[in-house]
């Protein structure tokens, strides 16, 4: 790992033991290693998403927890959209940090326990317009280099479990290089 970079904060954080499409906002979460947020639907070491429990339910979990950046939101807003945090399903709301541009593998550093590893993006869905038509097409769009850009978040693995709440800081540890850029996952 390299040195330190980077620092944002914690904005919200939340969780729903149900698979729906936005979750409930929390005073705090408890990161469990290797395993994702305790109570929350997504929590396993094999993949809990139902479209890809149905594809193989033996792939490891590599969507444990969800970040989303609070400066998308306000982005949003800007064309005529109404999110806050947890309305998009996300664990953790963060600002600060342009989490899309990190690299896989890059370790975040929450509070004063917990550490997540980042595995990719988050592949937004349809349920997304269904919620806010026109959404959809603003967080997954092809790029002026004709490659797809999401939006939509982050997705990651829990190296070391603990605290999560408004208010902690995030600091941001770079893997070795080469950098790979983010993927769906």
């Amino acid at each position: 790992m390299q040195d330190e970079i980077l620092e944002g904060v914690v904005r919200a954080v939340s969780l729903d033991d149900r698979h729906a499409f936005s979750k409930k906002l929390k005073d705090s979460i408890r990161l469990l290693e290797g395993l994702g947020v305790e109570g929350d639907a997504h929590m396993g070491e094999k993949v809990q998403h139902r479209s890809r429990v149905r594809a193989n339910p033996d792939q490891p979990n590599l969507r444990q927890v969800h970040l989303m950046h609070q400066e998308l939101f306000e982005e949003m807003a800007l064309k005529g959209f109404t999110i806050q945090p947890a309305d998009m399903g996300e664990n953790i709301t963060t600002s600060g940090i342009d989490l899309l541009s990190l690299p896989t593998g890059t370790v975040l550093q929450i509070g004063a326990e917990a550490e997540v590893e980042i595995t990719g993006l988050r592949n937004p869905c349809n349920q997304i317009e269904a919620w806010q038509p026109g959404l959809l097409k603003e967080l997954v769009f092809k790029g002026e280099d004709g490659a797809l850009v999401r939006k939509a978040g982050i997705m990651g693995i829990v190296l070391k479990g603990g605290t999560v709440k408004p208010g902690d800081g995030i600091r941001v540890m770079l893997p070795a290089k080469p950098w790979r850029k983010m993927d769906r996952v």
